[in-house]
């Protein structure tokens, strides 16, 4: 006994071994009432100082896992309850049949959790699965800066609880962000979010399901079909054009019934990289507004033009009537570890969204909060996204130049952002193309995923942000190369 114990770095070494003494009672090796070894003994057999174990030990008992009888020494505590019968119980006496009682939303929630059935890249790999912003370009002396600026000014009030609807600063900084973006604030407010996934969660279970059916673009993003159908919603997918949605196919849809409401990512949308045009835009939102059915607007990747006038958001079209709730967050462009989002809408909307976070979580962390308002106010996103803005738009022209000569595509699109969205002929299956191309070293993410209807075979998303230059020449080869071995052995 005690031959196992290893100190670890970063740690007192006092509450290392208070910790390995507890596991030791736990587990039994040290029964109930019986005498731990003297304090210069342990010392000694795990060479440490005296003291340390005297420490230790005035844990253990402060934590009820060891009593002290005076002039006898320190003894284990009974930590395991005793069986009232008096006989021994079966093995499986207590055991609780989980699978059995767990809910239909969790175990749909499992079978859509992408993540758990995803794509495991050994060591080595060429990665083009992430979307992710490259964290090698994150300004961490600005971070640390901001932090301590933030602390040194009310660092008691920050670790304590918050607001539900938001840290004030924050949503007084994004409101103005908002309006700057075009969009009219005078009648809507503003509720921080954990991310974009849980403003979309507490939107969807705030509104209420009269038709039960949703109208989205076909294909779109994979954690917002998730959460639909978690919701119990029907979607009806719309077709995309090189310039956002196909209108025809949405009018189309539309005569067919009633929609509770739109979910759209019209800039650098996910997975397709497409910006909707102004003119779509404009026509999409009259005839929503003549409908009378709220749109969803995630504002993915806005921030990540790399050329060109930037087209204004949805909610900027649609604020006066108050049909526009956008979700956003700089997830993609700044630190995704933030965990930080905003919805923006009809105040009484917001009013109810609060009440439903508070219920659920009560307050995104302020601590979090108050350092994106500490960066943001500090003027750093500015000089940031122009640093990430042309390290990102180089890769892009690198990737979308390698995809061009290597890979036979039928059509490929990305106007910015962090990907590329590829088309093959019919009948080149992806998921083929995926396992040839993992033998040799590169993975990326098919597209049937993204697609409402079960299509997309012949399709995948190619995020670029994090991988080298190098691996993006040998990756997007690789691709290429096993591409058209497939296309001719069909």
């Amino acid at each position: 006994m005690f031959n196992d114990f290893k100190l670890a770095e970063g740690r007192p070494v006092y509450l290392q071994i208070k910790d390995y003494m507890k596991r030791l009672i736990v587990q039994g090796a040290i029964q109930a009432d019986r005498r731990l070894p003297a304090t210069r003994e342990l010392a000694a057999l795990l060479g440490v100082g005296r003291g340390t174990i005297i420490a230790a030990y005035a844990e253990l008992e402060a934590d009820g896992f060891a009593y002290t009888v005076q002039g006898k020494g320190s003894f284990a505590t009974s930590v395991k309850p005793q069986s009232g019968s008096g006989g021994e119980e079966p093995e499986d006496a207590g055991r609780i049949g989980w699978e059995d009682r767990i809910s239909d939303y969790a175990l749909m929630a499992e079978e859509l959790d992408l993540m758990k059935r995803g794509i495991r890249a050994s060591k080595g790999t060429i990665s083009f699965t992430s979307i992710a912003p490259d964290e090698k370009l994150f300004d961490l002396d600005s971070v640390k800066r901001a932090f301590l600026d933030r602390m040194s000014m009310e660092g008691h009030v920050l670790l304590n609880y918050g607001y539900a609807k938001g840290y004030k600063p924050l949503i007084d900084y994004l409101l103005d962000y908002m309006a700057r973006k075009g969009v009219d604030t005078r009648n809507q407010d503003m509720l921080i979010t954990s991310g974009f996934t849980e403003g979309f969660d507490l939107v969807l279970s705030t509104v209420k399901k009269v038709s039960g059916r949703v109208l989205c673009e076909n294909p779109t993003h994979n954690t917002a079909i998730k959460n639909l159908k978690l919701h119990g919603f029907q979607i009806r997918g719309v077709p995309m054009e090189a310039d956002g949605l196909n209108l025809e196919e949405l009018k189309e849809a539309l005569d067919e019934g009633d929609y509770d409401l739109v979910y759209l990512v019209p800039s650098y949308h996910n997975p397709t990289g497409t910006v909707m045009s102004l003119r779509k835009r404009l026509e999409l939102m009259e005839l929503m507004n003549r409908r009378g059915i709220p749109v969803i607007e995630d504002g993915f990747n806005e921030e990540l033009r790399y050329s060109g006038s930037h087209v204004a958001p949805l909610a900027a079209l649609g604020s006066a009537e108050g049909g526009v709730v956008y979700i956003g967050s700089f997830s993609k462009v700044l630190f995704p570890g933030l965990r930080v989002g905003w919805v923006l809408g009809d105040r009484r909307l917001i009013g109810v969204l609060e009440s439903v976070k508070r219920a659920r979580s009560i307050h995104t962390s302020t601590l979090d909060q108050s350092l994106l308002y500490q960066y943001l106010h500090n003027g750093n996103l500015e000089k940031y996204l122009r640093r990430a803005r042309a390290e990102y738009k180089r890769k892009y022209e690198l990737t979308l130049a390698c995809c061009r000569e290597k890979v036979p595509f039928s059509s490929l699109s990305g106007d910015g952002g962090l990907h590329l969205f590829m088309t093959f002929e019919p009948g080149l299956n992806t998921r083929d193309l995926l396992a040839a191309c993992q033998q040799r070293g590169v993975i990326f993410t098919p597209g049937d995923s993204f697609f409402t209807d079960g299509g997309g075979q012949n399709t995948l998303r190619l995020g670029f942000s994090r991988v080298s230059d190098e691996n993006i020449r040998r990756g997007v080869s690789i691709i290429g190369e096993e591409a058209k071995r497939l296309l001719k052995n069909r």
